[in-house]
């Protein structure tokens, strides 16, 4: 098994202190450009690797993050999660992916995990169990810098970054509104979840405010959604449709076509998240974009905020959004 080259073996070659071997590996202005291209050109021909335990102990760091998310395979967690690493890794640091498959052990596993190896800060999104139980101890007692993006509680002191979903949600309510729709059906497969909360509560607002009445269908089963859509389309008459999520308004336009409804002539459709399914749905379906990668860059600036002065107070995000207007509802 070949031997480690250690930093006394590079400053014996080069007849110069171990001090100044590692100074000129850090680019240190004590050392001289010629100095620092001998021992870097050296260090390289023996594969010299620094200790990663003894990096981290000098700096007290080990420059790397945490992730937490529910879903690898769902387009936004996974965009969310580009915009991540695209950000930590222009700032020098590596993320560790921890997939909860929406359970509450896992997440409480994953982050104890988390906590023993050292990670510099944690950033996560509530996974559905979580969120169903309210069970946010885990969360509480960890004393990493920790940033919540998307799936949030008040419950937990912390950094966040979210959309405002209450706000834009009303705002979806009127651009139908605007339109002439006086029927204004809301489908969710997500219901559990504080963002499909947050947005129910803001499309029933304006709903409310404009003396409307909104007919609901919120599906707790996922493999259920098919046939409860369908029996919606059945037994209740809409000419909108708000779907809280991606899932729900992309089984809506199927189901349209299938019952012979013109989108968006006779119906318009509305999604959150831009996803694959919304762009390829057939007629092309109008959503509200949180700009994911870009929310996940703002969930990486904040932590390595924190975690440069961790007297930092608590700030709350709000990810700016789109509602991209597409055939299924112009």
């Amino acid at each position: 098994m070949k031997q480690k080259t250690t930093l006394k073996q590079l400053s014996k070659e080069l007849n110069v202190s171990v001090s100044t071997v590692s100074k000129a590996l850090n680019n240190s202005s004590e050392i001289s450009t010629k100095t620092i291209k001998r021992v870097k050109e050296l260090a390289k021909l023996y594969g010299y690797k620094p200790n990663p335990v003894a990096v981290s102990l000098k700096r007290n760091k080990t420059l790397t993050i945490g992730i937490l998310i529910p879903n690898i395979l769902n387009h936004f967690f996974a965009k969310v999660l580009h915009g991540i690493e695209q950000e930590a890794s222009k700032k020098g640091y590596k993320i560790i992916i921890c997939l909860t498959n929406e359970s509450l052990d896992k997440e409480r596993e994953y982050l104890e995990m988390l906590e023993y190896n050292k990670v510099d800060g944690v950033i996560a999104t509530l996974s559905q169990e979580t969120q169903i139980k309210e069970d946010f101890k885990h969360f509480k007692s960890i004393e990493n810098p920790l940033v919540l993006f998307d799936r949030v509680t008040d419950e937990i002191d912390c950094h966040k970054v979210l959309v405002d979903d209450n706000k834009v949600a009303q705002g979806v309510f009127e651009y139908l509104k605007n339109q002439k729709r006086k029927k204004i059906a809301v489908v969710s497969t997500i219901p559990h979840l504080s963002v499909s909360v947050a947005r129910l509560q803001g499309v029933m607002k304006s709903a409310t405010q404009n003396s409307m009445s909104v007919k609901t269908l919120m599906i707790n089963e996922a493999k259920d959604a098919e046939t409860k859509i369908d029996d919606f389309f059945k037994n209740e008459s809409f000419d909108a449709l708000i779907g809280l999520d991606e899932t729900a308004p992309a089984i809506a336009i199927n189901t349209a076509k299938h019952h012979n409804i013109n989108i968006p002539k006779d119906l318009a459709i509305v999604g959150f998240t831009d996803g694959l399914l919304a762009k390829y749905a057939y007629p092309k379906m109008s959503v509200v974009s949180q700009h994911a990668i870009e929310l996940g860059e703002n969930t990486v600036k904040i932590l390595l905020e924190s975690i440069e002065d961790k007297s930092l107070k608590p700030k709350r995000f709000i990810q700016p959004t789109s509602l991209i207007k597409r055939a299924s509802s112009e």
